[in-house]
């Protein structure tokens, strides 16, 4: 399977850190021996520093001149469209700084990863290298499974959006104790055995929380756990079932009062004293919800009604036709 390293030392490659106009070569090395030792004299070149400077930055360009060819979007080593700001920033880094993205220095440069759409299915311990990590977006990806134990500690952003984790026992191991937003939406997570995940023993930081679009049905066993996060100000459930029961704003609101955003709608005084008292009236909480659905047009359905009346007394065959509608949900 697809590591995070794997995927991420691909990506390097594609941007060539260490090849022109970047990183340490005949193009730019007297200017970067100039910062580690006292430039020496040469044979031949005299005690004229300006001689000897124009010496050695022959057949080199300058910073700036490199610079230039990265930004130019005509230029054969400009970025293609799409790239992120942090590809553009690396490989700027490459030109200026070449020793920092260099070797081992380079997973100290890291304060965000962001690797979206590459196929990833294993978060491996290679991830262990970044001891700078704040913020890894590994979005829409095929990770169903994450190993605590390989996510740096230093972690405070962790977004999973659009994969398919579907059990959260092996994240909540050893989670990153920082962790200020977990993304989890658009996954394949199931109540009530998530549920039990989610609450400060696990998360103590926790401000942000993204649950949308799974198959969490309990409101009132969700809303038990959740309650103990006592530092959670943001929260998502849209497009999980129980969103459907009619009091679930209502009692979200009114169970967890230190929210501030509830699917991405502020949550205001006026909504909190609209909805006092709801969360101790669990009776309102109903696990159903009634959906109408009309049939419109039907086709391919043969239409009785082409076809000739029977004579009283006629003793033609009868032909009947039934048809089962399924609905999935």
């Amino acid at each position: 399977p697809c590591s995070v390293s794997a995927a991420f030392w691909d990506h390097l490659r594609r941007l060539g850190l260490q090849d022109f106009p970047c990183g340490l070569g005949s193009w730019n090395k007297s200017c970067f021996n100039a910062h580690r030792s006292p430039r020496q004299g040469q044979p031949g070149l005299g005690p004229n520093p300006a001689r000897q400077e124009e010496a050695l930055l022959l057949d080199e360009e300058s910073p700036e001149v490199l610079m230039e060819l990265l930004s130019d979007r005509h230029s054969p080593w400009a970025l293609p469209p799409g790239c992120s700001p942090q590809d553009q920033h690396l490989r700027e880094m490459a030109v200026l700084a070449p020793e920092l993205v260099h070797g081992s220095n380079l997973f100290q440069v890291f304060r965000s990863l962001r690797i979206t759409g590459k196929g990833v299915e294993e978060v491996d311990k290679g991830l262990l290298q970044f001891q700078q990590l704040e913020e890894l977006i590994l979005s829409a990806n095929q990770i169903s499974r994450i190993t605590s134990a390989n996510l740096p500690r230093t972690l405070k952003v962790l977004e999973l959006c659009c994969n398919a984790v579907g059990d959260l026992q092996d994240l909540c191991t050893q989670p990153p104790p920082e962790l200020q937003h977990l993304g989890l939406g658009y996954n394949r997570l199931c109540g009530p055995l998530q549920d039990k995940y989610l609450t400060v023993d696990f998360w103590p930081n926790l401000v942000s929380l993204d649950l949308s679009f799974n198959n969490f049905t309990d409101l009132l066993g969700l809303v038990s756990q959740l309650s103990s996060l006592q530092k959670l100000r943001i929260l998502v459930l849209e497009g999980n079932p129980l969103a459907l029961i009619p009091t679930y704003r209502g009692f979200l609101v009114d169970s967890l009062p230190k929210l501030s955003i509830l699917d991405d709608i502020h949550v205001g005084p006026d909504e909190r004293h609209q909805f006092h008292g709801l969360a101790r009236q669990p009776e309102l909480i109903r696990s159903e919800a009634r959906v109408v659905v009309s049939v419109g047009e039907i086709k391919g359905v043969p239409d009785p009604s082409t076809y000739q009346q029977l004579e009283v007394g006629s003793e033609a065959p009868v032909i009947t036709y039934s048809y089962c509608v399924t609905y999935e949900f």
